[in-house]
Parts: structure tokens; C-alpha cells; sequence
């Protein structure tokens, strides 16, 4: 959609509490948002686990808010190598340390004195959607997962990227793999037509729009090069048929950064599975007019698998 704007939730406040925890050596930072005045109350709490190249907030505070306001107690991180987190290289994307990292991130969130550790939720979107996969099927003691315009099928993924770009970002890919020092970085998002590993369903509004909503915020605006060699390899729809909690699939029919891949969800199988489709491209849902699309069966879905 074109005409997108920043969904208003001002009206909700939050206490922001801000921590640290350790993966692999690398210190990670993290923020738990909680309903002013909740005092020492435990609440039913949620994970989120952000995209490609998201850090805290970027895209997701809307979501946040709205689910604080439901009253859960809601936890955003950076991955090692992004935002306010130690690690290195920078800007690397490795999908199988990201699945450590936020499994390190769900322990810290369990251990947090405000959060019911025993009623949890994990929330993923667009890469970090896959990852919420993998989480799921590693921690069955969870009451339930959504995930949103998840990355489900790297193959797909790379097959909707126009073939130029494709081998231009794989050559530079390998380039970045064998050459020695300092990694080699591409733009994470550009305007449309222009080189980065995301351009399509106008990611570059996208990320101006949330740029506005956090005026202080510092965005580096890159990835390594080799990042890109593990998008065909990470294909966690093949580990859907071993999710045992529930799980919400909110899919966008218009997605060409990240395919819905709506028949390999079905040939799954999954009773614990339950989809929804919205009519939107990979980034609407972070905005008006989709924005309540997306939010209102993620809210009944909390409210089933996990009621205040």
C-alpha cells in the first residue's frame, strides 16, 4: 500500500526496562516493556524476535504497545552484531546463531522478576518468523507462537529476487566469504530498482516511515555480503510438522520479499497450526490501513492461548 502511516498508539504508556544477557560470548541488549503501574505483578509474557535486518523498536513498537496494553509484559533484543548489542563481525546474519541467540534471549526473558515464566509466547516476523519456528519445535513448554510475513522457505526467497540482483548480491556473497579482514557490506534496504538485499513491496518507505516514529534512533543502514549465502540453506517450513504448541501464521498475499508459501504450510499438516491471510505486501502490516488487519487476530489468538 502507498499510502501508509505510523499506527498512533500514544495513548499507551509503558515502563521500559532495560538489561543485558550473554550468547556466545557476545553481550546482547534488551528491552522489557511492561503496563505502567503492574508494581511486582508477574505477567504473561512475549518474545519478540525481529527480521533481516531489524533492530529494537524498528517496525515493531506498534505491536508492542498494543500488546502491553493487553496487559502481557513484552520483550524486544538485538542479535549479536546489530543495534546496542557487542559482537563481531557487524552486521552478519548467520540464521542458526540468530536461533541461539533468541533462545538465549528466552531464557533471560523467563528469568526477568516481572515476567511469568511459565506463560510465555514467542512473536517472529519476517526472518525471525523462521526462527520462531525453530525456537517452537526446541521448547514444546511454550503456550503458543505467531508469526507474521514469516521467511518460511529461503529457496522462495531468493527465486523472487530479480536474477541481476540475485547474482550480483551471491557474487559479492562469496566475495565477502573468501576475502580475508573486514567483511564486505551491501545495503540492507534500498529505493526501489536500486542494489540491497531488499527493494521490493517499498521497503524504502518502509523504513523512512520508521525512522520518523524514532527521531533518536540510529539505523545502520547494511549487511555482509556473505549474509546472503544463507538464505537458500534456512527453509523452516520443513520444521513446521514438529511445532507442538500452538501457532499462528499470519501470511501477506502480496509478499515478494518473503513469499507466503501458503502449499507448503498446508502439505504440513499441523493441527497446532492455524493461518491467516491478509490482503498486504511484506511490510504493511506495520502500518495503517493493515495495520489492524494484522493486530486483531494476533490479539485473539494471545487471548486463547494465553488470557490475562
Amino acid at each position: 500500500m502507498i499510502n501508509r502511516s505510523n499506527p498512533d498508539t500514544s495513548d499507551i504508556t509503558t515502563r521500559v526496562i532495560k538489561s543485558t544477557f550473554v550468547t556466545g560470548g557476545d553481550t546482547c541488549s534488551a528491552m522489557l516493556h511492561v503496563p505502567e503501574g503492574t508494581g511486582d505483578t508477574q505477567l504473561p509474557g512475549i518474545l519478540m524476535v525481529g527480521g533481516w535486518g531489524s533492530v529494537q523498536q524498528a517496525l515493531t513498537i506498534s505491536f508492542v504497545n498494543r500488546f502491553v496494553a493487553a496487559g502481557y509484559a513484552v520483550m524486544e533484543f538485538d542479535f549479536p552484531g546489530w543495534g546496542l548489542s557487542g559482537g563481531w563481525p557487524r552486521q552478519d546474519i548467520n540464521p542458526w546463531r540468530r536461533v541461539k541467540a533468541a533462545s538465549a534471549a528466552l531464557a533471560h526473558l523467563k528469568s526477568q522478576p516481572q515476567v511469568a515464566a511459565h506463560r510465555i509466547v514467542l512473536w517472529g516476523t519476517s526472518f525471525g518468523g523462521g526462527h520462531v519456528v525453530d525456537l517452537a519445535t526446541q521448547h514444546p513448554d511454550l503456550h503458543g507462537a505467531i508469526i507474521q510475513v514469516p521467511m518460511l522457505d529461503g529457496l522462495v526467497t531468493l527465486r523472487a529476487t530479480p536474477l541481476p540482483r540475485m547474482v550480483q548480491l551471491l557474487g559479492l556473497g562469496v566475495a565477502g566469504w573468501l576475502k580475508p579482514g573486514t567483511a564486505i557490506q551491501v545495503p540492507t534496504v534500498a529505493r526501489k530498482g536500486e542494489f540491497g538485499t531488499m527493494d521490493r513491496d517499498n521497503a524504502w518507505e518502509a523504513l523512512q516511515m520508521g525512522l520518523e516514529a524514532h527521531p533518536d534512533a540510529k539505523y545502520v543502514n547494511r549487511v555482509t555480503a556473505r549474509s546472503v549465502l544463507t538464505i537458500g540453506f534456512y527453509r523452516p517450513w520443513t520444521r513446521l510438522k514438529d511445532v507442538q504448541v500452538p501457532m499462528l501464521i499470519v501470511g501477506a498475499t502480496r509478499d515478494t520479499v518473503a513469499p507466503f508459501v501458503e502449499d507448503k504450510v498446508c502439505k504440513v499438516a499441523n493441527s497446532h497450526l492455524s493461518v491467516v491471510q491478509i490482503d498486504a505486501d511484506h511490510f504493511d502490516p506495520y502500518f495503517e490501513p493493515c495495520f489492524p488487519d494484522a493486530l486483531k487476530p494476533q490479539l485473539g489468538f494471545l487471548n486463547e492461548v494465553m488470557p490475562i
